[in-house]
């Protein structure tokens, strides 16, 4: 079996270096992007499992990456959890609206995203 993709967005460069450390551990391959741009090229490019996305960055927002990705036909099978500081009920609601299969707050632990992104990439 081939070993699961992952997309990590982050404009944070310290989430970005500890989320693809906690991954890399984990036996995922990983793919990097600081910015809606970047991660649309990056999806467009391969096709991932699995996309771990934060809502608030400077060029395109996360919703907006997430809706574009649901548009195509070709990516219908990538998993996006949402990571964010934005944990407001209607925050949480337009994730899920944009096409999201799971939204996690800011902070979350480490050991309960692993649980979720295994759920939701059948590894459990």
């Amino acid at each position: 079996m081939p070993t699961p993709q992952i997309l990590l967005v982050d404009d944070e460069p310290n989430i970005v270096m500890s989320l693809e450390f906690l991954m890399r551990k984990n036996g995922y391959g990983v793919g990097i992007a600081r910015n809606g741009h970047e991660a649309l090229a990056a999806i467009q490019e391969t096709p991932y499992d699995l996309v771990l996305l934060d809502v608030m960055m400077p060029d395109v927002d996360g919703y907006q990456v997430c809706r574009q990705l649901r548009q195509r036909p070709d990516r219908a099978s990538t998993k996006v959890i949402f990571l964010s500081a934005k944990s407001q009920p209607a925050d949480v609601q337009k994730g899920y609206e944009a096409g999201a299969d799971l939204y996690i707050p800011k902070p979350f632990s480490t050991r309960q995203l692993m649980e979720k992104v295994r759920e939701l990439l059948g590894r459990v």
